[in-house]
């Protein structure tokens, strides 16, 4: 797909599809993948959300290698209940959010688990809920911090900087935020979830720009999740309750709509040739149908029926080599789009 304006145009073009489900608590496969990280090495990190017994983090590549896995469901140090969101520092030191214990648990590269930090609560520097997270240029990390309306800014270790928002749908005011993405330029984008728009602050939490509203029009927004600016300044919106993705230049004019084209994976050809009677089954399964029955009119209705699309896309992130991740938790798989 290929959008051009007088100053602006990108093209993305679909890539390739990894993926497939795996309810066990190993092994090659994902469980409710929620969010991606990336290793400088080509290591891609894959939170599985997995509830409510497989939730991990599986390691793969971009050529569908499935290399480890770490981190269990649970209460232990190292485990999670219900992780929420993923990213990794300068040091190659991965944070995940759990929405369930009110935390960030910290490991390194290898799944070695380093420390915990946060606890529930309203006050300065307590979570409630913590989703989105990211870390800027000098590895402060940024939280959604979804039911107490704000954003959260943090120390790698865990100590409290600064926080915005608070409840609302004024300029600077948040509804259970979701995603947040520390910019190359150094501002902070939010994913203001119940608000249906993206709000835009400097890296000090001020208040710059939102752009966004409800509906399912070209540019309108149903529940964005998750929200990436890549180094050009083009904006990544995961638009989860309207079932695609949408792309918006620097000035946040609408430039590009995806719905999905996935094709199958690699491990879905492995397992389909070793499981003839699935084969036999999907040939005769209409799994991309043209015309849909008048009661299926809503995005999820849709995208539930027609297999190639996004169904429950949770992130959207941006590798090194401009490639758009994006991350479906209910079909557990990850479209791959080349930027052109």
């Amino acid at each position: 797909m290929t959008t051009q304006s007088t100053s602006q145009a990108i093209s993305l073009s679909y890539l390739k599809t990894i993926g497939i489900v795996n309810n066990q608590p190993i092994g090659r496969g994902f469980a409710n993948p929620i969010d991606v990280a990336f290793h400088p090495d080509g290591r891609i990190f894959v939170m599985n959300r997995g509830a409510p017994n497989f939730a991990r983090i599986g390691v793969i590549n971009i050529d569908e290698d499935y290399l480890y896995e770490f981190g269990k469901y649970g209460d232990a140090d190292g485990q999670f209940k219900l992780p929420a969101g993923l990213t990794m520092d300068s040091d190659t030191n991965l944070y995940v959010t759990d929405e369930f214990h009110n935390r960030v648990a910290v490991f390194d590269e290898d799944g070695n688990f380093i420390r915990n930090w946060g606890e529930g609560g309203s006050s300065e520097g307590q979570l409630d809920g913590p989703s989105g997270i990211d870390v800027d240029g000098n590895d402060d990390v940024y939280i959604a911090d979804q039911n107490n309306h704000r954003i959260q800014k943090f120390s790698k270790d865990g100590r409290f900087i600064l926080a915005f928002g608070g409840f609302g749908s004024g300029d600077g005011q948040m509804n259970m935020p979701w995603g947040v993405d520390a910019a190359p330029d150094g501002s902070v984008f939010v994913a203001d979830w119940r608000n249906d728009r993206i709000q835009k602050f400097s890296g000090d939490g001020q208040f710059i720009a939102a752009f966004g509203s409800t509906g399912q029009a070209d540019g309108n927004l149903n529940r964005p999740s998750s929200v990436e600016v890549d180094a050009d300044g083009f904006i990544y919106v995961a638009d989860w309750g309207n079932e695609r993705i949408q792309v918006f230049a620097p000035d946040f004019a609408h430039r590009a709509t995806l719905q999905g084209e996935a094709t199958l994976s690699r491990w879905a050809k492995d397992f389909l040739a070793a499981n003839l009677d699935e084969t036999e089954t999907r040939k005769n399964s209409n799994l991309d149908p043209k015309d849909l029955p008048p009661q299926y009119n809503t995005p999820h209705q849709v995208s539930s029926q027609i297999e190639p699309y996004f169904w429950g896309p949770a992130s959207v992130n941006v590798d090194p080599d401009g490639r758009m991740w994006v991350t479906e938790t209910s079909r557990h798989r990850i479209q791959v789009y080349q930027k052109g």
